[in-house]
């Protein structure tokens, strides 16, 4: 059964398209960040999953800084799903070979509580159908409560953010 997933997942990557709007069941074992998790399957297969539509503040790394409401901002996603029975509507694969997908804890749109409780951005660059107004109208009501990382006056956007360190620590990291 291991090797089966195993050729499912290396199938998913390969022909993405033909997944798009999958949706696969699994236990998150990992939180990496505010959109970005690690999802294990029945059949023991691991799957690293970025979160579809939001982009999230970047938590602190060993050989880099964070933003603020980086590190708060992936323990509000590890408090929402860390050890728990999710689903994941797979979207795309991104360029990093990741599932990007919507994340859903008990019926729940975990993407876009992370945008509504200004743990994230919602990530116009990306966003398509129903999702787009969803996400964009979740942030605008943040942003409005001034809830999370609206509590600053003009936060840093994570794309803006990782443009200015490209290069910088030990490791240099391509986003």
């Amino acid at each position: 059964m291991k090797i089966y997933a195993l050729i499912l997942l290396q199938v998913l990557v390969l022909v993405s398209p033909v997944y798009a709007g999958r949706t696969i069941e699994g236990m998150v074992k990992a939180v990496y960040d505010g959109d970005t998790l690690l999802l294990t399957t029945r059949e023991e297969s691991r799957l690293k999953v970025r979160l579809y539509g939001i982009d999230a503040p970047e938590a602190r790394k060993p050989d880099k800084p964070g933003q603020p409401y980086g590190d708060v901002s992936k323990r509000t996603l590890m408090y929402k799903v860390m050890g728990r029975r999710v689903t994941a509507e797979i979207m795309d694969i991104d360029q990093y070979k990741r599932a990007v997908a919507v994340i859903r804890y008990q019926g729940k749109d975990i993407n876009r509580e992370m945008v509504a409780e200004g743990m994230a951005w919602a990530y116009r660059q990306y966003l398509q159908g129903a999702y787009e107004s969803d996400y964009i109208s979740s942030e605008a009501q943040a942003r409005s409560r001034r809830a999370g990382l609206w509590r600053e006056s003009n936060p840093q956007p994570p794309w803006d953010f990782r443009n200015g360190h490209k290069g910088k620590g030990k490791h240099s990291r391509h986003w």
